[in-house]
């Protein structure tokens, strides 16, 4: 099995993270999305980063990659058991994509007009903020296991510095106390690469 990972991209972390957790063995190539190797584009059509191979099968988008994960190795599950719990953890999911990840990834390319890199800090500051006061709730992201929940969100959290976002201490105790938490956690620590490694330093 073979993972093509851009090193920053928090998309390929997430998936870094379900493999972490499962303790599959995978060569991770780390792929420089500026220079792609040819090979890249032969088996994904999209030429995208991340990308999973094994054996003949590729998949090549990140949410996919970490359902085929998790069925594929199905110890520990990473997916509620029960339906209506799986299928809002899917939906949480989705939220995150839609007012965290799309708001992130303006912040993470840096370019553009400014006006729609403050307001996209600004929002997805909010959001958050909003969010918090849910991990009062539960151990986890709405659950009392770790769930693939958690491996979209905390590549996120864990990138808040590196986008010059910081939180009110006071009103998001409960999300400060769910970050160390998980940022400690063993599969996270083994999921980071070096250039994640220094987005804290």
């Amino acid at each position: 099995m073979t993972f093509f990972s851009d090193a920053r991209d928090h998309y390929s972390h997430r998936v870094r993270m379900v493999l972490a957790e499962k303790g599959v063995t995978v060569d991770i190539v780390d792929v420089d999305p500026s220079n792609k190797p040819e090979g890249l584009a032969e088996i994904n059509p999209y030429n995208t980063l991340p990308t999973l191979l094994d054996r003949d099968l590729v998949l090549y988008e990140a949410n996919v990659i970490m359902e085929y994960l998790d069925e594929r190795f199905p110890h520990p599950p990473l997916l509620p058991v029960y339906p209506v719990q799986r299928a809002l953890s899917r939906l949480w999911i989705t939220r995150v994509e839609n007012e965290w990840s799309k708001r992130l990834d303006i912040l993470m390319v840096g370019k553009g007009r400014e006006t729609v890199i403050t307001r996209a800090r600004q929002e997805l500051r909010e959001s958050i903020i909003s969010v918090a006061p849910i991990f009062a709730e539960k151990p986890f992201f709405m659950n009392e296991e770790f769930t693939l929940l958690d491996c979209c969100v905390a590549p996120i959290l864990w990138r808040l510095k590196e986008v010059d976002i910081t939180l009110p201490e006071k009103s998001t105790r409960p999300l400060t106390r769910y970050m160390q938490m998980i940022f400690e956690r063993e599969s996270f620590r083994e999921s980071l690469t070096e250039v994640e490694l220094e987005m804290r330093e």
